[in-house]
């Protein structure tokens, strides 16, 4: 497997406070990877590790199998939490100003750039400047000067942070084909649901520390008949405190009627678990099913605990 970004036990301290606690993880090139947990969990300090911004106190961060070099920052575009424009300069000629920046002549950026802004419906506000734009246009912006000069990988910290249903789509899909031109994106969220539509590894962090890496199919194939689907009527607050039952998340059918998903121990049968549920519920539903990222972090959490 060829990585593009590969970090070995990376820590940082502040204090006696430890925001990230010897974390390792290798992104496989041409992948779409997320950094995933909770707020404070370590992910912006981890990728501003990566980018240089800040300095590891332990550990190696290595980029396109080597040790990180100086010369790496010119392929990678950076996308961070903290969202910075210029406010007062016209949209056009802020992308040009990025794209200089990354080495690229005016004349070769100008016709990306109007390809860019027609693609992302902005090819009629290129003369505003950046104050008249909404966050999600300003958002927008900041993704095309990202990926003006092609860089080889894609840095971005919680992309879909403050976007409408209708960008974060438009986002997936310029994600999505970027990755299929055979580059690497690693994105950082805490919403689950967006990185299970569009990861294919992932990194789950807790607490600065590491508690599940690996490619997201192998780790649901894996999860697999630990996990079942219950649809009945009665006292759903009981099944948490039933013996095996490792977890549960609340789910609602297509029927707008109350789910769970129960996520048992590795060692335990689902029959016996059901034996238990029908002495005290109206059972509908009770079937094995692939679990949900969801469902995956909270069983990494417990297990880790």
């Amino acid at each position: 497997m060829t990585t593009s970004i590969e970090l070995r036990g990376i820590r940082k301290e502040y204090g006696d406070f430890v925001a990230v606690d010897d974390l390792s993880l290798a992104i496989p090139a041409g992948t779409i990877y997320g950094l995933l947990g909770p707020n404070g969990a370590g992910k912006s300090t981890t990728i501003r590790m990566l980018m240089d911004i800040i300095a590891p106190d332990r550990g190696e961060v290595r980029l396109f199998g080597r040790p990180r070099q100086r010369e790496d920052q010119d392929r990678i575009g950076y996308l961070p939490e903290e969202r910075g424009l210029y406010q007062k300069m016209k949209v056009i000629d802020h992308l040009v100003f990025l794209a200089e920046l990354h080495g690229l002549e005016r004349s070769a950026a100008k016709p990306k750039i109007d390809s860019w802004l027609e693609r992302v419906g902005l090819a009629d506000r290129a003369k505003a400047r950046v104050e008249e734009l909404s966050k999600g246009m300003q958002q927008k912006v900041q993704l095309i000067g990202t990926v003006l000069h092609e860089p080889d990988i894609l840095v971005l910290d919680e992309p879909f942070a403050g976007l409408d249903p209708i960008n974060q789509g438009l986002f997936k899909d310029l994600l999505s084909e970027y990755r299929d031109l055979g580059r690497t994106i690693l994105f950082s969220t805490h919403i689950m649901e967006q990185a299970e539509k569009l990861c294919d590894h992932i990194c789950l962090i807790s607490d600065g520390r590491t508690i599940l890496e690996g490619e997201l199919a192998t780790i649901k194939r894996d999860l697999r008949g630990n996990t079942y689907r219950l649809l009945a009527d009665g006292d759903l607050d009981r099944v948490a405190r039933l013996e095996g039952v490792e977890g549960v998340v609340g789910q609602v059918d297509a029927a707008d009627r109350p789910a769970v998903r129960l996520i048992l121990g590795s060692d335990i049968a689902g029959a016996s678990i059901l034996k238990q549920l029908v002495e005290f519920l109206d059972v509908h539903e009770f079937a094995s099913e692939e679990p949900d990222l969801e469902t995956i972090f909270i069983k990494a959490v417990q297990d880790a605990n």
